[in-house]
């Protein structure tokens, strides 16, 4: 479902289209996009504008809860950023439902709501896209824009089946995975249950049942 009503007028959104990056960036700063999602790769841009309700955002805080406990659980350093632009500057800038730095090897990104300069403080090690209506897009367009950024490790998370789509990036490509490479140990059918389980049982006792099933 699309927000039609509060889509700005003779601005072409939730498709990809050419653009320039200046006018890019004039566009993303415009009062009216506020609550928009922006995409830039390689000279085409994507306003996203589509409506999200509790079925994104019920995955999407599962989605966290998974590895967040998880990083928390086997000690790894982690810091998640919701709705977050992440920036090249004149050649991409990505906005990803989720995103995790992980690892000793990063440094705190900036207290402020710019875009996070990715040549300063480096791609995220994870992004993640929550599809409810994006799904063939995520996989697509966005897919090789990540692997252009230089995120580690991509997931699309479809809320229709609910499944989780991985990939692992290196050298420029990606390839499908099952086991995150970032967070070792973690299983994407871990995600996938979490998911299933959030239909029917409350954030406590999801939350008891990760914490069980990571320390066992």
């Amino acid at each position: 479902m699309v927000d039609t009503a509060s889509r700005p007028k003779g601005i072409q959104t939730d498709t990809w289209v050419p653009a320039t990056w200046e006018n890019f960036v004039v566009l993303c700063e415009r009062p009216d996009f506020e609550k928009a999602r922006c995409y830039y790769d390689q000279g085409w841009m994507r306003i996203e504008m589509a409506a999200l309700g509790p079925w994104h955002g019920r995955d999407n805080a599962g989605v966290l809860k998974v590895i967040g406990l998880f990083a928390g659980l086997t000690n790894i350093r982690a810091v998640e950023l919701i709705n977050t632009s992440f920036r090249k500057a004149g050649e991409r800038e990505a906005q990803p439902d989720i995103a995790f730095y992980l690892g000793q090897g990063f440094q705190l990104p900036p207290r402020n709501n710019q875009p996070v300069d990715v040549a300063v403080y480096g791609a995220p090690s994870l992004a993640v896209e929550i599809a409810s209506t994006t799904l063939s897009d995520d996989l697509g367009p966005k897919r090789l824009l990540y692997e252009r950024l230089g995120v580690q490790e991509y997931w699309v998370v479809n809320v229709k089946l609910p499944a989780v789509v991985g990939f692992a990036i290196a050298n420029g490509g990606s390839r499908e995975i099952r086991d995150s490479q970032v967070l070792s140990g973690l299983a994407l059918s871990v995600v996938e249950e979490a998911m299933q389980r959030s239909q029917t049982e409350d954030d406590g006792a999801l939350t008891r049942w990760l914490i069980q099933r990571f320390q066992g």
